[in-house]
């Protein structure tokens, strides 16, 4: 009995310590502090440049960009071009089916050679009609009819003086009467010729209505046929290119902005971002600052440029005001492409060769002081914060001034 009951107090007491080791290391996993820190969690202050800045979006632009549309219109039977391909100016770009436009050459050529003639046949028809009239005029005023008139009234005169017989004053009488006759005749014959003069006038006015439309249309039909060709107006570079060969054209002469867009031209000798900034950085923005442009094709590498306009008027959309504000690119112009999305990252301040920590690490209290946490493994929670003192910040990165040195560790909130 006295066996049993010492292997039972012993059992019972092995157990008992098993449940204290137990029960001490649960409550240990419970309530102890991991002081770990996830190597993601971990930033080092480093040596770099910071800038203050404010950056405009938008677009990379040419200098110039120049719509090409014909002012003739017909079918594209040549393209000398395509995107891509440089131009200079008066280069032929374009030519159109002239066929049909020579043809309307031709014809309006002979339209107004028509007019031309009979307004000339006319006009000699005038020459003749006023020579005719005038010859009448000078009959109808000549002293014939006066000397008769006075013959007769001499002759009348003698009869009643019984000085002469009635046979010689019949005589008289009889040439009277024709020389009135004649004098009415030519009387009439001057009125229908100032008629057929003034008929004629008309038709001459007529004509020369018709030889001057006739010489409009010759023009137009000419500068159409001119127009057919069609040359570059700048030395740049084919931006885009619309049409085929074989594709209807319209007259911008005739559907002004409507008219057929045929390709677009651009001066690539200097580019440009046109970029938006909001109008509450605005006013940090000055001609002349110094810019950098990133674009997506080339993420690792930067390009120089600078602030040359800036709009004097906001423009507002979705409740937002923001300004245009245009930056030259000044170096490295054959890597981009016009219409590429761009950032413009314009520089209000900047230090270089400056420590730096990750804008994340930065703690805040009350008083807007900072600080940040360092790893410390003699303490509890193996982090000790540090006051330290700031400057620039780009909202990435932030400049540090004090409180830590280069190559030290900061904890990533």
């Amino acid at each position: 009995m006295a066996k049993k009951r010492v292997f039972t107090i012993s059992f019972l007491s092995i157990v008992g310590v098993l449940v204290v080791l137990g029960g001490y290391w649960v409550f240990g996993s419970l309530f102890s502090v991991d002081k770990t820190i996830p190597p993601e969690k971990l930033a080092k202050v480093e040596k770099g440049s910071i800038a203050k800045s404010v950056v405009a979006t938008g677009k990379i632009e040419p200098l110039s960009k120049v719509e090409i549309k014909s002012k003739a219109s017909g079918i594209i039977k040549y393209l000398y071009v395509n995107a891509g391909d440089r131009v200079r100016e008066g280069q032929l770009l374009v030519e159109l089916d002239k066929e049909t436009l020579e043809a309307q050459l031709k014809e309006a050529k002979a339209f107004l050679n028509a007019a031309e003639s009979k307004l000339q046949e006319m006009q000699s028809q005038d020459k003749t009609l006023r020579a005719n009239l005038r010859k009448t005029q000078l009959e109808a005023e000549s002293r014939d009819y006066e000397f008769m008139i006075a013959e007769y009234k001499r002759y009348l005169e003698l009869q009643g003086q019984g000085l002469i017989s009635k046979s010689d004053f019949d005589g008289v009488e009889q040439k009277m009467k024709a020389a009135e006759v004649n004098h009415k005749a030519l009387q009439a014959a001057v009125t229908v010729k100032e008629a057929e003069i003034e008929q004629n006038g008309r038709t001459i006015n007529t004509f020369r209505s018709q030889v001057v439309q006739a010489q409009a249309q010759a023009e137009q039909a000419g500068e159409s046929f001119k127009y057919a060709s069609i040359r570059s107006p700048i030395n740049g570079v084919v931006l885009s290119r619309e049409v085929e060969v074989g594709d209807a054209v319209s007259s911008i002469l005739q559907l002004g902005s409507n008219a057929t867009l045929i390709m677009t031209l651009g001066d690539v000798q200097e580019l440009y971002v046109k970029g938006k900034v909001d109008e509450t950085d605005i006013g940090l923005v000055k001609v002349g600052q110094l810019v950098r442009v990133t674009v997506d094709a080339y993420k690792s590498r930067a390009f120089q440029g600078k602030v040359f306009r800036i709009a004097p008027m906001g423009v507002e959309k979705d409740n937002v005001t923001r300004f245009e504000v245009r930056v030259s690119i000044m170096n490295d112009l054959d890597l981009l492409k016009v219409n590429m999305s761009a950032n413009a990252e314009i520089i209000l301040e900047e230090h270089y060769n400056v420590l730096v920590i990750p804008e994340s690490s930065l703690i805040y209290n009350e008083k807007r002081e900072t600080s940040a946490e360092v790893p410390d493994a003699s303490t509890k929670t193996g982090r000790r914060q540090v006051a330290i003192k700031t400057g620039l910040s780009n909202g990435a990165r932030t400049e540090l001034l004090s409180g830590l040195k280069l190559g030290d560790k900061v904890i990533l909130q």
